[in-house]
């Protein structure tokens, strides 16, 4: 299974993934599920994918084909796109195709070919956004009602979400909400599994401020992690008894 999760406020883009794939309970591999492209101080965009693991990595191999082919030829790729906009067209045209050329005999042999992707960035000129693209390749974007997406094992980790993030939420916070989100849906569901990837892209920085694999013994994680546990059991103690027992 997979958690990814993609948070757009006013101060950047925050992207966390897991790496864990499985087919059943005793067939468990590692994926990198995160991927980034930039041109430090053109743009920079990253790609998060849950579902189908032939059609996302299908799907990445072209996006990295035609940046190849744009070096040498007139062909429009992610990189070269006008807007974020374009790139999530781009995108989920990828995905289309893949999807017409190989679900019908995925779903003959009994596998689902259903796969989503997190698509966010920045480039020159524009302003951070933020999409989640379907297997028909439609696309839906982030607002300021709703800033963030999840893809994957989302329902453990989104409670904390909803309840601390706004569009104005500092980034420094909106990575440890991340973080909470993810520790609770790694306690809370075997599938979701560490190490984790990080990105962030601060301001307009037009860059990765922030990019790195984070490992099951990682300081900063545990702290982040193990202070909220103790906040949870404080607060639970806390809370008022039901009045009549």
């Amino acid at each position: 299974m997979t958690y990814c999760v993609g948070i757009k406020i006013s101060d950047g883009l925050v992207f966390l993934s897991d790496t864990r794939t499985n087919a059943g309970v005793d067939n468990i591999a590692r994926f990198r599920k995160m991927f980034t492209w930039s041109i430090r101080g053109k743009r920079a965009i990253a790609i998060m994918a849950s579902g189908n693991l032939s059609i996302t990595q299908g799907v990445i191999t072209r996006l990295n084909q035609d940046i190849q082919c744009s070096q040498t030829d007139d062909v429009e790729c992610i990189l070269n796109a006008d807007t974020m906009f374009r790139v999530a067209q781009l995108v989920g045209k990828k995905m289309k195709g893949i999807q017409e050329r190989h679900s019908e005999d995925l779903e003959a042999h009994g596998e689902a070919s259903s796969a989503t992707l997190i698509v966010g960035g920045q480039r020159l000129g524009g302003r951070h956004r933020l999409f989640q693209i379907y297997s028909a390749g439609n696309f839906i974007e982030a607002t300021p009602d709703t800033p963030y997406f999840q893809i994957g094992e989302h329902k453990y980790g989104k409670p904390i979400l909803d309840r601390v993030l706004t569009i104005n939420t500092p980034l420094k916070d909106a990575i440890k909400a991340a973080m909470v989100s993810m520790d609770s849906t790694l306690r809370s569901n075997l599938s979701v599994g560490m190490p984790l990837d990080i990105a962030v892209i601060r301001g307009d920085t037009l860059g990765f401020s922030h990019q790195k694999r984070i490992g099951a013994d990682d300081s900063n994680f545990l702290d982040i992690t193990n202070s909220w546990s103790l906040a949870l059991r404080d607060a639970f103690y806390t809370l008022p008894d039901l009045k009549g027992n």
